[in-house]
């Protein structure tokens, strides 16, 4: 039976070798190389991880932006997801398919629907030329387009899904008893919440965090198209691009801050991960 396992998972390595492991081990080679402008011929050096000091201002805009917009999908996305665990089963079906429908269209269709809403001449600068308030400002549009606040409002309006359904699941599963024994014992709705429900339901907002903050802070579509694309609004994942395709092509620094932002990102999914096995033996005592 054991051999009989083994084969099946041998798909599953290869499947992994081919697009996991040998992809990365592709990008440590390029990140620990450079070329010889003169001579065209790459040597291993560490010279592309010195000179990422000068994007360290798109690395912090990248995770500051990420984490605002990880924030924001937490504050809207518990309630939600709270709310909707404690209707019943009809009211979370149809819950259920209005928060996945927005997930059925096109990524760059949704972000191109927000430019034609926040751009100068768009319909919210349209909405508000109409009914005058434009005109009580003094101004001949409102800047919506090309700032950060766009690329917060991408990033909230695209992956707020990703943090309501882990949330969801955990919430909808909880244990009923454990609710009834809190108010046996005289404990208030507040005091339910905070010391029954919220605790058990990390697991899930730990989830939701990690799968919002990764792709944020990684992204480049919604920076590129909402961002304006312009120097102040780059990313990492702009830069990225840019090293690969753009016209300051190099792809081994592109590999280099490729690898930098992976190895931060699987730090913070530690921390979080290991911050939530504490939260999780905590209530369990």
């Amino acid at each position: 039976m054991k051999n009989k396992r083994s084969w099946f998972t041998f798909p599953y390595v290869i499947w992994m070798a081919l697009f996991v492991v040998i992809p990365i081990l592709i990008m440590m080679v390029y990140a620990f190389t450079v070329v010889d402008p003169d001579t065209n011929i790459a040597y291993a050096s560490v010279g592309n991880f010195t000179r990422m000091g000068v994007y360290l201002s798109v690395f912090l805009r990248s995770f500051w932006l990420a984490l605002v917009a990880t924030v924001i999908c937490l504050l809207i996305g518990y309630p939600v997801a709270y709310w909707m665990a404690k209707e019943g089963p009809r009211f979370q079906r149809i819950a259920m398919a209005l928060v996945m429908l927005p997930m059925w269209i096109n990524f760059l269709l949704r972000t191109y629907s927000w430019m034609s809403i926040l751009e100068n001449n768009g319909l919210l600068n349209q909405l508000f030329r109409t009914v005058g308030l434009l005109d009580l400002l003094g101004v001949d549009h409102l800047q919506m387009i090309g700032t950060s606040g766009a690329v917060v409002l991408g990033m909230v309006y695209n992956y707020l899904p990703f943090m309501i359904l882990p949330i969801y699941s955990v919430i909808v599963k909880l244990d009923g008893s454990l609710i009834e024994a809190a108010r046996d014992l005289g404990a208030d709705s507040a005091r339910v919440f905070s010391k029954v429900i919220f605790p058990l339901s990390l697991p899930g907002i730990l989830s939701g965090v990690t799968m919002v903050f990764v792709p944020s802070v990684s992204t480049f579509a919604i920076s590129s198209l909402l961002g304006g694309g312009t120097q102040g609004a780059m990313l990492l994942g702009d830069l990225i691009e840019t090293q690969f395709k753009g016209g300051a092509y190099n792809p081994h620094l592109g590999a280099a801050v490729s690898m930098v932002m992976m190895v931060i990102v699987v730090v913070c999914m530690v921390v979080m991960n290991h911050f939530g096995e504490g939260e999780e033996q905590a209530v369990m005592l």
